[in-house]
Parts: structure tokens; sequence; C-alpha cells
């Protein structure tokens, strides 16, 4: 089957006879050979949510033939539900401040509708990309609102996926609460606490972790959808810039609103700085935990040896018997991509230039990428680590017995100079801090195993005298 040829305000082009897309796409693929992948799903869906509001606010004021407008909604729905993908074909990075994102867009769904209504692509006297589909609209409006609504729906699948990762840690709190262990501080040995604690600790971060993530929503409901090229509506009725968020809100069932100063909103992205913070917040959990996973489960004979993580892969192809802790690297791997992104979206954001950024395909990049990444790790670090992973009590009484942490849980009875003379002669003799202080006749075995109980480990505060 020939190419059909389109023509642009650059000449002529040719296209695939049966692609959706069309010659500003063609362009784009030809022009941007830079990341060399697509736009990030999330967005492509988002901007069928936003094409569906404008063609409903559209359909108000001038209606389309009835079945124009069924086949572009059709069409729209289909791109929200993920089945126009592979036609949006440019480059995830690329000139224009995403004009070649939203130019792809309208022909995908033009070329779409003409298709449900039984007719070729590039029919545009029927519909066309853009008096059709981008009727009222400019890239500078589009672009920003479907990438907000973008990561607001990300974000919700972030919350859940943060909850289910904090939960597993709260199951693991439960599991090990009567595990008394060495706690450490700049990774020494220093006083005793449980491993249920040290699992509390990591939920709760995750808990805050999860909460800012919620409130992210509040940072990006705001839109400039209406403003077209700089937010002074330029080429929109006033019906249209007053109504078509209330459309997309309807639409999508999220709480987004117009921006009060429409000219702001199309200038500044700093609220994408804001969530790529929080995001990078969580990142730095992420990152710690993970690696703190990794130095309890090290060794494991010859390291600290308190957890045995899920054995997942061989470890080597050289040493036989070798199994690495894949998981949590893995999840540090995803944390310092996410803290890059964020430099990135900081960045880009900053390099905006009078009425608008010509770089948001670098932040919606990169900021939903980060969004993917964080919720794809939290997942799996709960899936395939913490809720199959084990306390080694044997190791961690061991190391409760033979450290000298353990006499700071006798000070408040043997007081402090007996305790440390305790210890001086544990390190010097190679004893157990319980043999010493039995042998001096301090404690017996059965008060010094109940002072370094979970219960009395647990105390908050000193014990009465």
């Amino acid at each position: 089957m020939k190419n059909r040829i389109e023509h642009d305000l650059l000449g002529e082009a040719e296209v695939p006879a049966d692609a959706l897309y069309g010659i500003h796409t063609v362009r784009a693929i030809r022009n941007f050979p830079l990341a060399l992948r697509p736009v990030q799903p999330a967005l492509i869906h988002a901007f069928g949510f936003v094409k569906q509001a404008c063609a409903e606010m559209n359909h108000e004021i001038k209606p389309w033939p009835d079945d124009v407008f069924t086949a572009l909604i059709a069409a729209c729905k289909e791109m929200q539900a993920g089945q126009l993908d592979p036609e949006v074909a440019v480059d995830a990075l690329q000139g224009g401040a995403g004009t070649s994102t939203n130019m792809n867009v309208n022909e995908v769904l033009a070329n779409r509708a003409l298709c449900l209504m039984g007719r070729r692509p590039g029919e545009y006297n029927v519909i066309h990309p853009l008096d059709d589909v981008n009727r009222h609209q400019s890239t500078n409006d589009t672009y920003p609102t479907a990438l907000r609504l973008a990561a607001i729906l990300e974000l919700r699948k972030l919350e859940k996926a943060l909850t289910v990762l904090l939960e597993a840690f709260q199951a693991r709190e439960k599991d090990f609460a009567h595990v008394v262990k060495i706690g450490r501080t700049e990774l020494q040995d220093a006083v005793l606490t449980t491993m249920g604690k040290t699992m509390s600790a990591f939920a709760e971060a995750f808990g805050r972790d999860r909460w800012r993530v919620y409130k992210c929503e509040e940072r990006l409901r705001v839109v400039n959808l209406g403003g077209t090229a700089i937010g002074t509506g330029l080429g929109a009725p006033r019906k249209y810039i007053f109504g078509v968020v209330d459309k997309l809100r309807a639409i999508t069932g999220t709480g987004l609103a117009r921006a009060e100063n429409l000219v702001e909103a199309t200038q500044n992205q700093d609220a994408l700085v804001e969530v790529s913070g929080i995001l990078t917040a969580c990142a730095a959990n992420l990152m710690k935990v993970s690696n703190d996973l990794r130095l309890m489960s090290s060794g494991p004979d010859a390291g600290l040896g308190e957890l045995e993580l899920p054995a997942r892969q061989a470890g080597s192809s050289i040493m036989p018997g070798k199994v690495n802790p894949v998981i949590p690297e893995a999840a540090v791997q995803c944390a310092l991509k996410v803290m890059a992104n964020h430099q990135a979206v900081t960045l880009a954001c900053a390099m905006g230039n009078l009425e608008l950024n010509a770089f948001l395909p670098l932040v919606a990049d990169s900021l939903l990428e980060s969004i993917g990444l964080l919720e794809r790790s939290a997942g799996m670090l709960a899936e395939h680590c913490v809720r199959d992973m084990k306390v080694c009590e044997d190791r961690c009484r061991a190391h409760v017995d033979s450290s000298t942490a353990a006499v700071t849980a006798l000070v408040d009875v043997i007081g402090y100079g007996a305790a440390q003379e305790a210890a001086a002669e544990a390190v010097k003799t190679g004893r157990t801090i319980a043999s010493v202080v039995a042998s001096k006749g301090l404690l017996t075995e059965d008060q010094y195993r109940e002072l370094t109980s979970p219960e009395n480990v647990m105390r908050l505060g000193s014990r009465e005298k």
C-alpha cells in the first residue's frame, strides 16, 4: 500500500498509509532521536482525558455532526485505556515545550475517529487534527494539564504501593517483637533494642511518605486549561474557558480546578519541583531502609547476619552458594534514579523563560518516571523481600550476649561504675557480659535475662526506683 502524502507549513511528507499519526509526528521522529523511548504512557492516557473534556465543551458551543463527535469521544477513551500508545511515537525528549506530543495526540485521535467512522486516515476534511481535535487549545495549556493529571493518577498508585510496604513492615514488627538485638549508632554497638522496633521505624517512615504523597494532589490540582497560548485565553470563547476544567474534573473524578491566574499558571512550574522533592524524600527513605536490610543480612556467617532475606536468585557466576540481597540493591538503584531525576526537574523548571517553560518534556519524563520507579520498587520490596524475610534469633542473642552494649541495660541496677568495669573485663577476657556480672555477684543469670528482655529493653524511660 502506498504511503499517503500530508502537508504542513514546511511542505509535504510521506506518512505510512495506515498510520494513525501524521506529518507533524513524522517530522518530530526525524528531528528528535534522543531518548530513544516514547513518551511516558501515563502522559498519553492523561491527554486522552484532556482531549475528551475539550471535545465535550466544544461540542456544547459549536456541535459537530453526531457521528463525528461520537467517534472522537470513542477515540479519546481508547487513548485513556492505553489502546493507542504505540501510535504516539514521538521521542520522550523533544524541543517545542511538548508541541510534538500534542500534535501527535491530535493526529492519532483524528485518524482513529476517522477509522471508527469507516474512513481512511488522512481524510482531514471530515475530522481535522487541529481544527477539530485541537479546537480552542494550545500545547501550552493542554500539555501542562495532562502532565498534572497524569501525575495525580500515578501518585494514587504510588500511595497504594507505599501502604502495602508499610503494612508489610508492620507485620514484621509483630513477628519480630520478641527478638532483642543490638542497636547501633555510627555503625558501632550502642544499646539494646528489638528487631520489632526496628521494623516499626521502617513502617513509620513509609507511613510518612504515604501521607506526603497523598497530599501532593493538592499541589497539582490547579491547572491552566483554557488559557491557550500564554494564559490569556487567546482564541477561545469565554464559555469554553470557564467550563472546560469542570468537564475534565467530572470525567476524571479528580479535584481539578482552573487557576485564577492563568498567565502565572502557564509561566511557572514550581509545584512540579515541590512534588519531585517529596518523591526524593521517599527515595531517601527507600534507600536508607534498603541499605539497613542489606547491612543486617550481611555475611551471613562473617557479617551481622541478623536477618535472612529471601533468596531470589544465584548471586555469583564464580562463587558457588553465594546469594546476594538483590531486591534491596535494586530498590537503592531506583532511589538513586529518582534523586537524579529531581535534579533534572528542578533545573528544567527553573529554566522557563517569560511566558512559558520550553523544557516540560524533560520534566514530564523525569517526574513520571520517578513516580513509576517508586511505585514498582515499593511493591517489589514488599513482595519479594519484606514479607518473607526472617529474623535470625540465635544470632541476635549471641550479639547481645557478646557485646558490651548490653551493659547499658544493667546500669539502673548495678550502677554506671560497675557496668563500666564489667564491660572492660568482658573485652579483656573475651567472656560474655552475663558471665562477668554473675561471677562478680552483681546479678544472677535470671536477673540479667530480665534486664535484657524485650519488655525491659522497650520500656520508655528508666526503671522507677
